[in-house]
């Protein structure tokens, strides 16, 4: 599947399933960043970012949908949708469940992983949604240490 496949089949309510999740975790004090998993157009599972609500270091937007989503047994044929480009944990994640398709909210506050999952077989559709930059945005200006958290950079500093 190219990307091009892709954008005709994603369902636009889970894209904004994720976008509603993320400015769910900005409301409860964390990080905006939301995630739905869809299977052939209906919507498996919805969260976000709950690492500060939680004090778990792997509670990542991407994590706690896939979490929600609980055993399904074959992500075969699911499509990861998220507000913002994966990060190397998330991305891992997406390889290992055998997930082929993500789709992505905005990449410029962060570039994630999105040539590693390509190299990886998966198709990436890039979303440039502004909604997703403006909270990212907001809450990197607001709270620069705990972005910094969330994404290891104060791993090198320890």
């Amino acid at each position: 599947m190219d990307e091009d496949e892709l954008r005709t089949r994603y369902s636009r309510a889970a894209f904004e399933a994720a976008v509603e999740a993320a400015s769910a975790s900005i409301a409860a004090g964390g990080v905006p960043i939301g995630a739905a998993l869809e299977k052939d157009g209906q919507l498996l599972a919805a969260g976000h970012n709950q690492r500060v609500q939680d004090g778990d270091p792997t509670a990542h937007g991407e994590i706690d949908c896939l979490r929600r989503a609980g055993r399904i047994g074959s992500y075969a044929g699911t499509i990861l949708h998220t507000t913002l480009a994966p990060c190397a944990m998330c991305a891992g994640a997406i390889v290992q469940f055998g997930i082929t398709e993500v789709v992505v909210g905005e990449n410029h506050t962060f570039p994630g992983e999105l040539d590693w999952l390509r190299s990886r077989g998966v198709t990436v559709v890039m979303l440039d949604d502004d909604r997703c930059a403006q909270l990212m945005t907001q809450f990197q200006q607001r709270f620069p240490q705990v972005w910094a958290e969330d994404i290891g950079e104060l791993a090198a500093e320890s």
